[in-house]
């Protein structure tokens, strides 16, 4: 398959990107960096992901698109002082620009990773994301929950991937899904969601659902309940 990645050179974007070419596809890796991706079977472009004109472009022939557009900054920092290098809105505004573009090429298979916290998962979550959602991280979760209704309402095949709290551990071991907001535990490796990403961009049943993505207990990567990252 040939599968768009927008936001390719964030933490989760590099993951999906890896798990898609072990997988076979053809990618094309968009991001304000995405040439540094540039190797066999991925092509790298650079380019505004909120940009309706470089959007368009890259959709067109595209069998699927993955999203994984965040704010890399730290959480903090952009609480205090909003996003420099990043549109504070860029998970909703960059997503609506792709589903647009999608439905005029005809591009069905929509993959986008928002949070673990949105939608009926909020009332899954541990108190300390619920101090961290309220204190640090509540402008990036309302663009995350804007996010979501987006694809809801997008009329395409999409599916939802929402990850517990991201680390960046090498685990090779298939993560945790579930469709009912279910985990195995409150952390998971970025490579095992860009797998579950990778495979969603095919598998017919997983359309129009919401993926809880976790690392299994038994094999916990981290510990604890760590506080949230975004991206």
């Amino acid at each position: 398959m040939r599968v768009l990645v927008v936001g390719a050179t964030g933490g989760s974007g590099r993951a999906a990107v890896a798990a898609l070419v072990r997988a076979g596809h053809e990618v094309t890796a968009l991001s304000r960096h995405g040439a540094t991706l540039a190797g066999p079977r991925v092509r790298g472009v650079d380019g505004d992901a909120t940009d309706p004109a470089t959007v368009d472009a890259l959709v067109a022939g595209q069998d699927a698109v993955v999203v994984t557009l965040g704010i890399s900054e730290h959480a903090l920092a952009v609480r205090l002082r909003g996003p420099r290098g990043t549109a504070a809105d860029v998970r909703s505004r960059g997503t609506a620009v792709v589903v647009d573009a999608m439905r005029r090429h005809g591009v069905r298979r929509l993959v986008v990773q928002t949070s673990y916290g949105v939608g009926t998962s909020r009332a899954r979550l541990p108190l300390t994301w619920r101090l961290a959602f309220a204190l640090l991280l509540a402008p990036q979760m309302a663009d995350t929950q804007r996010q979501a209704d987006l694809v809801h309402a997008s009329g395409l095949d999409w599916v939802e991937v929402q990850p517990v709290n991201l680390t960046d551990d090498d685990v090779a071991v298939p993560a945790h899904v579930a469709h009912d907001d279910g985990t195995a535990s409150m952390t998971v490796a970025r490579r095992q969601v860009g797998e579950v990403m990778a495979s969603a961009v095919e598998g017919d049943d997983v359309v129009r659902r919401v993926l809880a993505v976790s690392h299994d207990a038994r094999g916990r990567v981290g510990g604890g309940e760590a506080v949230p990252r975004a991206s």
